[in-house]
């Protein structure tokens, strides 16, 4: 077999193969996907927004959150998800200290939110009659989330990215 030679003595690549239909539209979207933003830096962000975003205070948002903001700021979904997922047994735990801190913000008293209470009024009252109800505890966790949030970033981000950085430094350089 005879190679070609240009004139810097330097042989020339390979063709690049001719990619399929499902590589082109299948495989390397989502090896994008999965790659995006797999920096330290980058995973730290995504950890730090997965954080805040896994511990918002209403059930069944999270994962819509997650997409949303992995979406608008280019993040790695994949471990936004399954960080989601992890972090689900510490949601159902925030939401009722989000409460009682929320609470505390805007000083009330006396009638607190009960769990027993809210689950016994689901079940129980229409939609609208448990909005009446329980619709002050919703704000209250708001509030204390939105005004944790910022720190809760700060404290993941800062914390993570030491780790992955020494991490990306014992992994083989992938170019």
């Amino acid at each position: 077999m005879t190679s070609v030679v240009n004139n810097s003595g330097v042989s020339p690549p390979p063709p690049a193969a001719k990619r399929t239909f499902w590589q082109r539209r299948v495989r390397d979207p989502l090896v994008a996907l999965l790659t995006q933003g797999a920096t330290p830096e980058g995973l730290s962000k995504t950890l730090a927004w997965c954080g805040v975003c896994s511990l918002f205070p209403f059930l069944g948002t999270t994962a819509l959150l997650n997409l949303a903001v992995g979406h608008a700021l280019k993040l790695n979904h994949a471990l936004m998800q399954t960080t989601n997922q992890l972090l689900g047994g510490l949601h159902l735990l925030m939401i009722l200290l989000y409460v009682r801190l929320g609470e505390t913000i805007w000083g009330v008293t006396g009638d607190r939110f009960s769990i027993v209470e809210m689950i016994t009024a689901f079940r129980d009252l229409s939609i609208g009659d448990f909005l009446s109800r329980f619709g002050w505890a919703g704000v209250h966790a708001f509030t204390a989330w939105a005004v944790t949030a910022p720190l809760l970033y700060l404290i993941t981000y800062y914390s993570v990215r030491p780790a992955l950085r020494r991490l990306a430094r014992l992994l083989p350089n992938r170019s």
